[in-house]
């Protein structure tokens, strides 16, 4: 049987973020509209699970990946983002700040009290306490 399966998704495009995110969408969705007691609204959470099954089976492999790319080029700047102070809120060594003039993020240590923090990419020269 999975070796069917494996046949049978042979040159197949397959899964991407964008189907992820479709998934993401379409379980929220049909958790959230079944709550407004509108008859046949929740037939509209099935409509990303019907796009995500057909890229999925797409043998149009070029086309899927351009559709992914453009959604990737929209999303992973919040996606960094998230990851970035995902990352910060973890570190307990370190504090993280902002230059105020050229908004590089910069890390100093925990503990040390007020401290003169200078930029290493403008210089500018600023006060926080750690």
């Amino acid at each position: 049987m999975l070796n069917k399966l494996q046949k049978f998704m042979m040159g197949r495009y397959g899964t991407d973020m964008l189907n992820t995110a479709l998934s993401i969408f379409g379980c929220i969705l049909s958790f959230i509209l079944p709550l407004f007691h509108v008859r046949y609204l929740s037939l509209l959470s099935w409509i990303p699970f019907i796009i995500v099954i057909f890229r999925m089976l797409s043998k149009n492999i070029p086309a899927r990946q351009k559709e992914n790319m453009k959604f990737m080029k929209i999303v992973n700047p919040w996606y960094q983002y998230f990851l970035k102070k995902l990352r910060q809120k973890q570190d307990k060594d370190h504090r993280y700040y902002d230059c105020p003039k050229c908004r590089k993020t910069l890390r100093v240590p925990k503990g040390k009290g007020k401290i003169n923090i200078r930029c290493p990419h403008c210089s500018t020269q600023f006060t926080k306490k750690t």
